[in-house]
């Protein structure tokens, strides 16, 4: 017995509905009727059959009107009417409100025009279902993992078949009719038992291989069905952002970025409301009326921008306006009237205010209207944030708009990420973070006691191997071989991590962490390998925070800090040195010229010269031979550092008194430092 028979139906109309309303608000935008009204018309063709199959004539008479209101502006060049569009939106309205009536429990209230809690856990399939399916392909697979180990024991069987062969060919027997018969019977049969074993295991082989294959698809799949693209918001907070717009008399234009992160659909389910409300706001107290912004020589439209961006376990939905920005006076106000602020209230400022303002309960709008005025819309997004374990910032500029972003962990996420291995681990990092793959030599390594790290893009970033951050010591890893690394970004910083291998990239779905693992702001989640084995999946920005505490270089103290002059017309060059240095404790100048270099040279002392060879005017030879011929300068050492290789230079470099020769082709940072080590500490 069917207990719900609207069940499909609701799918499919929901469907029709978002298309619908897409479309819809198309043609507010401004497009031809003859570019959209065709689909629109059949879209809403089908669900009036649809309707009309479950015998629900009220859905069916509401799709006939849309027909309606649309079938004059089938073929027409121009805009839709305003009027027809309204008429239209309304029909979607009052289909939306019936459907919702066919759900077998009472829906909770949502916002006109908004997706009801089914449609977002309805996806092809039922989240539960998929949970289910899952749970059986993941059993499945270790059952497989189970006939691999068992087919092993197969190669036992075909090497006894075939010592058999070998045992009864070799067999002497007297010469008799039966012997030598009943001899190449056995042979027979021994043969047989070989190519019988030999097929077996190749079928069994290829059908292992067949099912693994097609149960990793039906996994992938699953596991994407499972999760909600965010862009199934967009046409729900488009339409809100047209409503309110309409009923306040201003113009605006709504811009979903990020809808194609796909996210859990209880995540999306429940700060959809959140959203309205925040699209709603920006409407009400962000965007100016036509006249004032024309004023402002902004275009007349207002544009609010909801962009959904996930980082590891958390995902982020931001919402902007480019309208005048917050009041903060207006809120002092308002807070002042509803008796919030103490004696100190003037000075607060406008961060202070503007927390406030996220407590709720306060609005800078004067009159109560349809859209604002309560108080109230700020209160949605900050319960939801904190039930969901979130959290609500807001910031704006005086005339060029506010951005509000609710931020909320996440139980699934699906991402690209890169696989490596280290310490006898499989792990992935989410490939956003990624900047960039390296293999390293270990002289580009640059070792010290407070830390290692690399030169990348003309910076010193720390280094770090995957395997000492995982806990496994520094296994795997060979000093004097070279090194794959992952350069990472996270926290507003880079760092590299090293790692034994690289492997590929790979489409994966996060998931939390089971309740009984300790936290660890290394790890976002986890996700199923092929073999449905969990792998580690890696939090940039833990990585980064903790690379900078273990593996980055930690400065001298300021007394040590030895001043160092580097001389070379090169810019690149110059940063080069200079950010090696830096990282590396020491006080770094520069000079563009050797001229310059002598004058601040005679304004300062500095323990140590990085000279070029080939400079306008004065070279580097030249340069040494002065400071030589200097009896306060005769006793700083200097390296020349040049690209030119010929014995003859580095001959002459020796005889003009330059205490090292670095060949930049050859350059070395370790090496490189080394030196400069040694130098200074004879100088000090």
């Amino acid at each position: 017995m069917v207990k719900d028979p609207y069940r499909y139906f609701r799918i499919e109309a929901r469907e029709l509905l978002e298309q619908l309303g897409q479309g819809a608000l198309g043609l507010d935008k401004g497009m031809a009727g003859a570019s959209l009204v065709p689909r629109l018309l059949r879209q809403a063709h089908t669900l009036k059959g649809a309707a009309r199959v479950v015998k629900q004539a009220e859905i069916a008479n509401q799709a006939h009107a849309i027909e309606e209101a649309l079938a004059p502006w089938r073929d027409a060049a121009a805009a839709v009417p305003r009027q027809s569009i309204d008429a239209v939106l309304a029909r979607l309205d009052a289909i939306a409100a019936r459907v919702a009536e066919l759900s077998p429990a009472p829906d909770t209230e949502t916002a006109p025009g908004a997706l009801p809690e089914e449609a977002l856990r309805t996806v092809r399939a039922d989240v539960t279902e998929m949970d289910v399916l899952l749970d059986g392909v993941a059993q499945t697979h270790a059952q497989i993992a189970g006939l691999r180990r068992r087919f092993g024991g197969l190669a036992p069987l075909r090497s006894l078949a075939q010592r058999l062969q070998e045992q009864l060919a070799a067999r002497g027997t007297a010469p008799t009719p039966r012997t030598v018969n009943g001899a190449r019977k056995a042979l027979a049969l021994a043969d047989e038992l070989s190519g019988a074993l030999a097929d077996c295991a190749q079928a069994f082989g290829l059908s292992l291989d067949q099912m693994d294959r097609e149960l990793r698809q039906v996994r992938d799949a699953a596991e994407q069905l499972r999760l909600v693209p965010a862009g199934a918001l967009f046409t729900t907070l488009e339409r809100s952002a047209r409503d309110a717009a309409q009923a306040l008399g201003k113009r605006v234009v709504f811009d979903g970025r990020g809808g194609d992160v796909r996210l859990d659909s209880p995540v999306l389910g429940a700060v959809q409301n959140a959203l309205v409300q925040l699209v709603r706001n920006a409407v009400a107290h962000g965007i100016e009326g036509t006249a004032q912004r024309l004023a402002a020589g902004k275009p007349p439209e207002g544009r609010i921008t909801l962009e959904v961006l996930r980082r590891g376990r958390r995902v982020t939905f931001r919402c902007s306006d480019d309208g005048a920005g917050v009041d903060v006076d207006a809120v002092r106000r308002a807070a002042q009237r509803k008796g919030l602020l103490a004696s100190a209230a003037p000075s607060l400022d406008a961060q202070a205010l503007l927390a406030l303002l996220l407590r709720g309960g306060l609005s800078t709008t004067g009159t109560v209207t349809e859209v604002a005025g309560r108080g109230i819309g700020l209160d949605v997004v900050r319960e939801v944030a904190e039930r969901l374990g979130g959290e609500v910032t807001v910031s704006t500029a005086p005339g060029r708009g506010t951005a509000l972003a609710l931020t909320v962990p996440l139980s699934l996420a699906s991402l690209d990420a890169l696989v490596v291995e280290a310490g006898g681990t499989s792990a992935a990092i989410p490939f956003d973070a990624v900047r960039r793959t390296l293999r390293l030599q270990p002289a580009q390594i640059a070792r010290g006691a407070q830390g290692d790290s690399i030169v990348f893009d003309g910076h010193a970033i720390p280094y770090v191997p995957l395997a000492r951050v995982l806990g496994a010591g520094d296994a795997g890893f060979d000093d004097a071989r070279p090194v794959s690394a992952v350069v990472v970004e996270g926290a507003g910083a880079l760092a590299a991590i090293g790692v034994e291998r690289l492997g590929a990239t790979a489409k994966i779905v996060l998931r939390p962490l089971p309740e009984l693992a300790p936290p660890s702001p290394l790890v976002a989640g986890a996700s199923l390998d092929v073999e449905g084995q969990p792998r580690l999946v890696l939090d940039p920005e833990g990585l980064v925070l903790h690379a900078q505490r273990a593996g980055a270089i930690v400065p001298p103290p300021e007394h040590e800090r030895a001043p160092v002059l580097v001389i070379d017309d090169s810019l690149t060059t110059r940063m080069l040195e200079q950010s090696i240095l830096e990282s590396a404790g020491y006080e770094v100048h520069a000079a563009v010229s050797a001229e310059d270099a002598l004058a601040q040279a005679r304004r300062r002392a500095y323990a140590l010269f990085l000279v070029d060879v080939e400079m306008p005017g004065m070279d580097g030879f030249s340069f040494i031979e002065h400071t030589r011929a200097d009896p306060a300068l005769r006793d700083v050492p200097a390296i020349l550092v040049t690209s030119r290789a010929s014995p003859e230079d580095k001959r002459r470099g020796r005889d003009v008194g330059a205490q090292g020769y670095i060949v930049k082709s050859e350059f070395a940072q370790a090496e490189f430092l080394d030196h400069v080590r040694q130098l200074v500490g004879a100088s000090s």
